[in-house]
């Protein structure tokens, strides 16, 4: 008898959990069951989407299909019956599991505002493809509009109303923006630069309620003032959706607790993703989303029972239109006191809308924030990947230039590119693969992409992967091939 694998969720865990099950050899009967209407998408491109970069078949991910694989979408579980090893899912049916996998992601946080129970009309959380078409539908005919949120998916929602035309303002708690992700100095030149693409900041004051009728929004603050617009986008973080793992008796703390293997208290049930704690950590990110469910994968069809997932350091990237900025590791929060001193560079030119931080400690980068054009980055990136020595020349790294005779370390171009050189962080697509895919035929990015996913989460790789193909293309064979 086929093994029975259900999956709750057909979010980017889920759907990508089917897709290495359906890739592998085995017996087993897969059922994802997507509460969504839609089929799986890319939650990361909706912000695109919102700036009106791209339309909504561009944000559909590959859909899983054909033999052993059941995609059910609408459909919500209500309920795990352990002891039976069934789900219940609110059309009434029931579906049995050997295995099963929660996938349930997280939900959008409404702050506890006076105004916001019930959600009005012309409030509209940013999280789901729904949430995106209820600002869109919103925003037809706005001329302003007010996001409550200054982190990094209030930052891309505010940056995509703006290139609708709509005068946006970001009201933020904290003293400065991504507070997570940047310090001061960063989060000052950052407002700078939004400022320049038509997003006013309001920080360092609480939202104290919100009032909306036909007319519009109006939004109180702590200090007195009131702001007013057409739209109030709300984007204060997310929670874990632990709901159904907690009312089926699972481990659950800020999230649904999982072992290396992807495991819950139940060793029949595993879970993957946004609403997972793996060694007292929430994700949030894509990158670790797609590694857990190719660990499970792995374990589940015996193709390796050791595999065990192990966090890689994250890269966070603002994906707007006119804001370059990568941030990593420990720019924000410090290294521990204890171990080799730490040396830090920093470098800030507002009115060109650029800031640079790094932390090295033993000859290798810890943390950095890059913000504005900086050729470096992708050397940094590679560097805080890999753990690799860093160049002698700090200042090549900190200014995007070398100084002197000593070169700014992995080169521009492909040709120096290391073959371990991770291209795509969110699929973990190194070089290497690249060139073996392109040898292989793989002669363009669309091509290159769909073989290897590489480009398929953020999109931040894209020029990346279209450099590698022209240099590809044009390089001498001995030269690929090497």
């Amino acid at each position: 008898m086929s093994e029975r694998v259900v999956i709750v969720g057909y979010g980017m865990a889920g759907s990508r959990l089917a897709a290495e099950l359906h890739a592998r050899d085995g017996d087993r009967k897969v059922t994802v069951l997507g509460a969504e209407p839609h089929r799986a998408y890319n939650r990361i491109m909706l912000s695109t989407l919102l700036a009106g970069k791209i339309a909504e078949p561009d944000v559909e991910l590959a859909e899983v299909a054909g033999q052993g694989v059941d995609v059910r979408t609408g459909v919500a579980v209500t309920a795990i019956d352990r002891a039976n090893r069934v789900v219940r899912t609110d059309d009434g049916d029931g579906h049995r599991y050997d295995h099963l996998v929660l996938a349930t992601g997280s939900r959008a946080l409404v702050p506890p505002l006076p105004g916001l129970d019930p959600l009005p009309e012309r409030v509209v959380p940013f999280r789901t493809l729904d949430d995106c078409r209820r600002i869109l539908a919103a925003a037809q005919g706005a001329r302003s509009a007010l996001v409550l949120g200054g982190g990094l998916l209030g930052l891309e929602a505010a940056r995509g109303l703006a290139a609708r035309g709509l005068a946006v303002t970001v009201v933020h708690a904290t003293g400065w923006l991504m507070e997570r992700q940047l310090d001061p100095a960063a989060g000052a030149v950052l407002a700078g630069t939004l400022e320049g693409l038509g997003v006013r900041t309001v920080l360092a004051v609480p939202a104290t309620g919100v009032a909306a009728d036909g007319g519009g929004v109006r939004l109180d603050l702590a200090d007195g003032r009131s702001l007013t617009a057409d739209l109030l986008v709300l984007s204060c973080g997310v929670r874990p959706d632990t709901t159904l793992a907690a009312a089926a008796g699972l481990a659950v703390e800020r999230g649904v607790v999982v072992d290396d293997r992807m495991r819950t208290s139940d060793r029949r049930i595993s879970a993957i993703g946004d609403c997972v704690q793996h060694d007292g950590t929430l994700t949030g990110l894509v990158a670790p989303a797609w590694a857990q469910a190719r660990v499970l994968a792995q374990v589940l069809t015996g193709d390796d029972p050791l595999a065990r997932y192990r966090p890689r350091p994250v890269v966070t990237r603002l994906k707007a239109a006119g804001i370059d900025l990568a941030a990593m590791g420990d720019a924000v929060d410090g290294p521990a006191p204890d171990g080799p001193p730490v040396e830090e560079l920093t470098f800030a030119d507002p009115a060109r809308g650029t800031y640079a931080r790094l932390r090295i400690r033993d000859e290798r980068l810890t943390g950095a924030i890059l913000l504005g054009d900086n050729p470096a980055v992708g050397t940094v990136v590679q560097l805080f990947d890999r753990g690799a020595p860093v160049p002698a020349d700090r200042r090549s790294l900190l200014l995007g230039r070398a100084f002197g005779t000593v070169p700014a370390a992995p080169a521009a171009s492909p040709a120096l590119m290391p073959d371990a050189a991770t291209v795509c962080q969110c699929n973990d697509v190194s070089k290497g693969a690249l060139v073996a895919c392109w040898r292989s035929g793989a002669r363009t990015v669309d091509a290159l992409s769909g073989a290897t996913r590489a480009g398929t989460g953020c999109g931040g790789c894209r020029d990346a992967l279209a450099g590698i193909v022209d240099w590809l293309a044009g390089a001498e064979p001995a030269e690929a091939t090497r």
